[in-house]
């Protein structure tokens, strides 16, 4: 294995806020690019508060079908930084399944580079490693704060399916978990718009302000844009351990009515309904783990964990366990992805149903996003809460849903879609012309 040395050097912080969109203005003309931002949170175990790559010296770009060892090839040629994203359709690699439906964006199967330069940013400090620290150092500085760029045309926001098909396929599902072919399984739409005309840093930037989210991404890849709110971490590899932090369960905040909201958040801890879901997919998740863990090592170490966000209340468990030898990223993500929380259980049925229920794919939605390290350790996060663009073609996307059981009622599980696509909606409005 090869390996190449980049030049660090580290730099004081005397405006956290100034620098940050500084960087966030710097980095957004690079073709290839990604921007991880934890917005401060506290996140166990620690994620880095502000990780940037720009510039690629090597890509790797392929569609399912041996797109995992390819990963493993290309992080085996050299010791280095890699950042990029594992889209839905690897499914199609790890369960041999198929996708025949309409990808609107287009993002690859599978995309990594390895950077340029890289960027560590928090409160104190700005490391930089590059060929030349101090030159991109000075770029950074110079460069100015873009004022929000609002859109110029009307943006129409079409979806995929009306409120009558919705419940028809919620209920349809329902009958599929009475025979018994599923426990639970998670279910999506498209929300779309042609003819979007969008600034992506305006869009990331008030998406930021109005969902500051722990695992968030602004993430470029040639033409090919994800603007990422997500709360939820895939998967986190440090040393021999593996580590995975599911959702499934959400309640809506009222932090106007302190009493209100924390009637909100003792109401999700005790709900049924969500606790059924999270047991289902913390279950799913040990399974998964211990197909590469060693025996007896998987845990559950967090069950029902309650963590309050600026828009929802969310139902967080932590699974570990401890890697068996010599296993590689592409035996790792065979095992694992798709991750439990976007698909359901068992994993291959339930994906076989989403093919069939759902209308457009996935695409890099419900996918991974993230970074491997030059010792093979890395973090990924859940690509959710977010907005994809195909600057090309001029056209966004976005995806909502839930996940369905047997406690759901197809009623409240339209409304908490719409509930979720109103967030991002009301974003879109702040930052387009006008919107309908």
């Amino acid at each position: 294995m090869n390996s190449y040395h980049l030049y660090s050097h580290t730099y004081p912080v005397s405006d956290f806020g100034q620098i940050k969109q500084k960087v966030l203005n710097w980095v957004q003309p690079f073709s290839t690019f990604c921007l991880l931002d934890n917005h401060q949170y506290q996140v166990p175990p620690h994620a880095e508060e502000c990780l940037v790559a720009a510039g690629a010296r090597r890509v790797l770009s392929c569609p399912a079908g041996q797109a995992l060892d390819a990963l493993h090839a290309f992080q085996q040629e050299k010791k280095s930084w890699l950042f990029g994203h594992l889209g839905y359709d690897l499914k199609n690699e790890t369960e041999s399944l198929s996708s025949a439906h309409h990808d609107r964006i287009g993002f690859p199967d599978l995309f990594f580079f390895e950077p340029e330069i890289l960027i560590r940013l928090n409160e104190k400090e700005i490391t930089i490693e590059a060929d030349n620290p101090d030159t991109v150092y000075q770029s950074i500085l110079i460069t100015n704060i873009q004022k929000p760029v609002r859109g110029k045309t009307t943006l129409t926001i079409q979806q995929g399916f009306t409120r009558q098909e919705y419940l028809d396929v919620i209920q349809a599902l329902q009958r599929h978990i009475s025979r018994g072919d599923c426990y639970e399984i998670n279910f999506c739409q498209e929300f779309f718009a042609e003819k979007a005309g969008i600034d992506p840093l305006t869009v990331y930037q008030s998406l930021s302000a109005v969902s500051p989210n722990p695992f968030s991404a602004f993430y470029r890849a040639e033409d090919r844009w994800l603007i990422c709110a997500s709360p939820e971490r895939f998967l986190k590899k440090t040393g021999t351990q593996l580590l995975s932090q599911p959702i499934k369960g959400t309640a809506g905040r009222n932090p106007g009515n302190p009493e209100e909201d924390r009637l909100n958040k003792e109401s999700l801890f005790k709900s049924a309904k969500d606790r059924a879901e999270n047991v289902m997919v913390v279950d799913l998740v040990r399974n998964d783990l211990s197909r590469v863990c060693k025996e007896g090592s998987v845990k559950v170490d967090e069950l029902y964990g309650i963590y309050s966000f600026p828009q929802v209340h969310q139902m967080i468990s932590t699974v570990s366990g401890e890697l068996n030898e010599e296993t590689t990223i592409s035996q790792i993500l065979k095992a694992i992805f798709p991750m439990g929380s976007m698909t359901g259980a068992p994993k291959k049925r339930v994906m076989q149903l989403i093919e069939q229920y759902e209308r457009t794919r996935r695409g890099i939605f419900s996918g991974a996003l993230g970074y491997i390290d030059p010792q093979g350790d890395f973090d990924f996060n859940v690509v959710i809460r977010s907005i994809m663009y195909n600057q090309q073609d001029d056209c966004l996307s976005f995806q909502a849903g839930s996940g369905i059981t047997h406690y759901s009622v197809a009623e409240a599980e339209w409304e908490e879609c719409m509930w979720k696509a109103a967030a991002i909606i009301n974003v879109l409005e702040k930052t387009t012309g006008s919107l309908y």
